[in-house]
């Protein structure tokens, strides 16, 4: 996990004590160090953090930031349960949580995945108790996620029915006129790390 030394060079906004003098009194600020630190109690850490660069240097500690966060015996997991929490403080961004199952897919840090559920909430009104009631519910549900997913992958079919999986697959997306990939194709991995039965 990052330590919050490297989160404070890398990304001051994280830390920022207030709003940006711009935003009105309609505002409302919600610190990212306090979810992040309420994050931490549950046992999610961040592995990867970044933010926007600015122009104006007085935005620097209040600009969008990202924040990806794993288990901390998970970090280095192939597809694991994360969070990826984006906030600012300066009226670019609304406050987001993304739960989801992500993998690495190129080592350039390309990811994909999917999420499942999103809490987004504007800067205005009381919105600091729906945040943090928001991240308690997305944490309820990596658990029934991460039961769900090891019962799929140990879902082992026969070649049989791997085919008719793949025949099913290609005309429920082509029809029947037009396959312009085999059952074959569909049934290859095209990643040597997916290459199982």
């Amino acid at each position: 996990p990052l330590t919050t030394e490297e989160l404070y060079c890398t990304v001051p906004s994280v830390f920022s004590a207030e709003k940006h003098e711009s935003r009105s009194d309609r505002y409302t600020y919600i610190p990212t160090i306090t979810l992040l630190e309420s994050l931490q109690k549950e046992g999610f850490y961040p592995f990867f953090a970044c933010q926007t660069r600015v122009r104006d240097d007085s935005r620097r500690e209040h600009t969008k930031h990202m924040l990806r966060l794993r288990r901390h015996n998970q970090i280095t997991g192939v597809q694991v349960p994360e969070i990826i929490l984006l906030n600012s403080h300066d009226g670019t961004s609304s406050y987001q949580m993304l739960p989801g199952l992500f993998r690495a897919v190129c080592h350039n840090g390309l990811v994909c995945g999917d999420t499942f559920g999103e809490v987004r909430v504007p800067h205005k009104g009381n919105v600091v108790d729906k945040v943090i009631e928001g991240a308690y519910e997305v944490l309820e549900t990596f658990d029934a996620v991460a039961e769900k997913r090891e019962q799929m992958q140990s879902l082992r079919l026969p070649p049989p029915a791997q085919q008719a999986l793949a025949h099913a697959a290609i005309t429920y997306r082509f029809g029947d006129d037009h396959q312009p990939v085999t059952e074959e194709q569909v049934l290859q991995p095209r990643r040597w790390e997916d290459k199982k039965d």
